[in-house]
C-alpha cells in the first residue's frame, strides 16, 4: 500500500473525516503534518500545493487535494487503485 501523508490541524472535522474514508480502505497508518504547531510546515504545504487549507492529502507521490477531493476520488474508484498502486 502507498504512504500516504496528510497535512492537518489539531481541530479540523475535515482532516477527521479524510482519516476515516483513509481507514475504511485500509490506510493503517497515516503521516500527520500538523501545520498549526509548526509554521514552516504550513510554507512548506503552500508552496507543494497552492492551497492554503487543510487537510492536503497525499498518497505515494500523488496530490489528491482536500477532504472533497477525496471523497470524490473514492466515489469515482480512484481512490483503491491509488492506495494499492506499486
Amino acid at each position: 500500500m502507498q504512504a500516504v501523508k496528510m497535512y492537518t490541524t489539531a481541530v479540523c472535522p475535515y482532516c477527521i473525516q479524510a482519516k476515516q474514508v483513509l481507514k475504511s480502505k485500509g490506510v493503517a497508518q497515516i503521516e500527520e503534518i500538523r501545520i498549526d504547531t509548526d509554521p514552516a510546515q504550513r510554507q512548506q504545504m503552500m508552496e507543494l500545493t497552492g492551497r492554503r487549507t487543510v487537510p492536503q492529502i497525499f498518497i505515494g507521490q500523488t496530490h489528491v487535494g482536500g477532504c472533497d477531493d477525496l471523497v470524490a476520488l473514492d466515489k469515482q474508484g480512484g481512490l483503491l487503485p491509488l492506495l494499492n498502486a506499486v
